[in-house]
């Protein structure tokens, strides 16, 4: 990964996007692609679409080959002000699945109209507990955000309904590795938008390809939803994270085997087309890409979950980033594993063709 696609990525993940607030991603995006790009829209939900046309697309859009749509959720996990004290603190609500046992100690930032405010989430020190209150997680609804200043200047800055996030960035460290809130999934939009770029640099790409940036995944799948339907791709891929589970704790009989480092983890199961997983693989063989597999029995808990079912089906695939500590301000990738993720979807979608059909057994 070279400096100008790391210095993307950065820029990705510590631009707040909690979801709802999904527009300066939404920006970062439109930006990047612009000049790439055969067309970028935005819809009414916030998502963004950038077209790529294949050498097979004419204007009234009988194309032979198969279009593929690859989406990636701009928002992340966060809070959001309910309530404001008389003495000036906030109280919060969670927006998504935030865990309520890492935040005592948190430096936050408060979003609001007239820029961040740094914040700190405070709770009485293990001095002053009783032994009982040590072992307990403090709910959200009980914890407070001590912004430092007069409550007459709260007040007057913040509103009910602003945004927070996790006051914290991007690094790198270890063996190729980099840590930051929000991988989840602005890994996953670099990703999208990096197989744009590529795909726009090939001439001899016969399908269209339209990277989908989409918004309010955390809440419900909503933009991946809204997404899929307008665009009518023949083939929908889903790119988010996945959980790694090398590390203690996780118990591998049951969460499965994946490894930071070891490749994009290509989903199996009745959510995914069988046919789009084949090729997924074909394609990863054909790169010479390290590949891991994950089983997933039900319906995912991402945007393939919605995509698959829109106007009467879709051809649907799910490709994740392997990830440690999903949901923390901590979250752990493998740089390495990003760029695999780049080459394997632009190999797929490179060697689509007139003949291929994605209806099972046919």
């Amino acid at each position: 990964m070279n400096k100008n696609d790391l210095s993307f990525l950065q820029t990705l993940v510590q631009t707040p996007s909690v979801t709802g607030t999904e527009v300066a991603v939404a920006n970062l995006v439109r930006e990047r692609l612009e000049s790439v790009a055969d067309e970028v829209s935005t819809d009414v939900m916030g998502s963004v679409h950038a077209h790529v046309w294949g050498k097979a697309h004419d204007a009234e859009g009988d194309l032979a080959v198969p279009s593929v749509m690859i989406a990636a959720h701009m928002d992340e996990i966060g809070l959001m002000v309910h309530y404001i004290s008389d003495e000036g603190f906030l109280s919060v609500s969670s927006v998504g699945g935030v865990d309520a046992g890492l935040l005592p100690g948190m430096r936050l930032d408060v979003h609001t109209e007239s820029g961040d405010i740094r914040g700190v989430v405070g709770r009485p020190p293990i001095h002053l507990l009783s032994a009982d209150d040590r072992k307990q997680v403090v709910p959200i609804n009980k914890l407070v955000v001590d912004l430092g200043m007069p409550a007459k200047d709260v007040h007057k800055l913040v509103s009910v309904g602003d945004s927070v996030s996790y006051g914290v960035g991007f690094e790198q460290f270890g063996k190729k590795l980099a840590v930051s809130r929000a991988f989840d999934d602005k890994a996953g939009v670099f990703v999208a938008c990096r197989v744009a770029e590529e795909l726009a640099k090939l001439k001899s790409v016969a399908a269209d390809y339209i990277c989908c940036a989409t918004v309010q995944e955390e809440i419900g799948l909503r933009g991946g939803l809204t997404s899929a339907y307008s665009v009518n791709p023949d083939v929908a891929i889903a790119f988010d994270v996945t959980h790694a589970t090398d590390y203690p704790g996780i118990e591998q009989a049951k969460h499965g085997k994946i490894e930071l480092g070891a490749g994009p983890v290509i989903a199996r199961g009745p959510n995914l087309n069988p046919v789009v997983f084949e090729r997924l693989v074909a394609a990863a063989k054909k790169e010479k890409i390290a590949y891991q597999i994950e089983a997933e029995p039900g319906v995912t808990g991402t945007d393939a979950g919605q995509m698959q079912v829109q106007r009467g089906g879709r051809a649907t695939g799910l490709v994740s980033l392997p990830l440690r500590y999903m949901h923390t301000p901590t979250e752990v990738i493998s740089l390495s594993d990003v760029d695999a993720c780049i080459k394997l979807l632009v190999r797929f979608v490179r060697d689509l063709d007139e003949d291929v059909s994605f209806v099972p057994g046919m």
